[in-house]
């Protein structure tokens, strides 16, 4: 078994391009596509197998999109396991806005799933030879019950699994209720399943520090975009500092945020040093066109500029 799964039930081929300026009811020309592939749990796959991290990424795949999101992450020898489905697998598309900077992304839905191909995915990461890390991330396909991490938070904690989980909505809720290792939400997604504003430090705080007393979660790692990031536990709450760096592309600094912090827990290591690798590999990402993500080169070059600060 490898030492750590991720489950990706709806990801995606992603491309990245560029136009001068977005404009409506205009052709926009585009620049040469970038193409890569994509969906939370696949990303984090990709980052860790980068960091040389005994990885299996399990994902569904459907036609010919689906065949290509395999050739993609072949290429990039990412062990993985693809879930056959009747529908499609879909394409996400990022559009970069030279004259501005902004970035457009256009996300579709993604294939529904039948009972039976739900289930294999669930399988995949929670039969008999289970993983001792299962990352669960992204969204879930139409089709899927929203309850279906909190069925994988029910399968870890019988058997002693340490699962990971990052998405949002009902999801996340029903993960939450089933209590996990480790959950890492952004502050919007803190904000929605909370309904509260957490404009300062200290109700965001007060927010990360309920779920781990409440028995939600052991580790909650809050990522605060241009902020930086919290990351507390039943003892402690860190913070790291935003770094400076020119962004090229946002899209993936979340999920490659997760994977260095991941590598740096499964090798055991302190809080203060696995928050600041995965500050580190979340700015890494930032560097990166489209859905690069980051690379091991950036993570360590930046890795000693990252400040933590405990608070108490």
């Amino acid at each position: 078994m490898p030492a750590i799964a991720t489950l990706t039930v709806n990801p995606a081929v992603d491309l990245s391009t560029q136009v001068d300026e977005v404009v409506p009811a205009h052709k926009l020309r585009c620049g040469p596509p970038l193409v890569h592939p994509g969906g939370g749990g696949v990303n984090v796959a990709r980052v860790l197998s980068r960091l040389g991290c005994d990885v299996l990424a399990c994902h569904t795949a459907g036609g010919p999109v689906g065949d290509r999101l395999c050739r993609l992450l072949d290429a990039e020898a990412v062990r993985h396991r693809a879930i056959p489905i009747a529908g499609d697998t879909r394409e996400n598309l990022t559009v970069t806005e030279r004259a501005t900077g902004r970035e457009f992304r256009f996300v579709l839905p993604g294939p529904t799933l039948s009972d039976a191909e739900w289930r294999a995915c669930f399988d995949a990461v929670a039969g008999p030879d289970a993983a001792p890390w299962i990352v669960a991330s992204g969204g879930l396909a139409p089709g899927v019950p929203t309850d279906l991490y909190g069925r994988l938070a029910g399968v870890a904690r019988e058997h002693g699994i340490r699962l990971v989980v990052d998405s949002a909505g009902e999801p996340l809720a029903a993960a939450l209720r089933g209590g996990v290792h480790l959950v890492k939400p952004s502050l919007r997604e803190l904000r929605l399943l909370t309904g509260e504003p957490l404009a300062t430090a200290g109700e965001q705080l007060a927010a990360a520090r309920r779920i781990v007393d409440t028995g939600g979660a052991s580790l909650v790692a809050l990522s605060l975009g241009p902020d930086g990031a919290w990351l507390v536990s039943a003892d402690a709450a860190l913070h790291a500092d935003p770094l400076d760096v020119p962004v090229a592309s946002t899209v993936g600094a979340g999920d490659s945020f997760l994977a260095g912090l991941l590598a740096s827990l499964m090798r055991e290591q302190p809080l203060d040093v696995a928050l600041a690798d995965a500050a580190a590999a979340g700015s890494a990402a930032l560097l990166a066109p489209g859905t690069a993500l980051a690379r091991p080169d950036d993570i360590r070059r930046l890795r000693p500029l990252v400040r933590i600060t405990t608070v108490a």
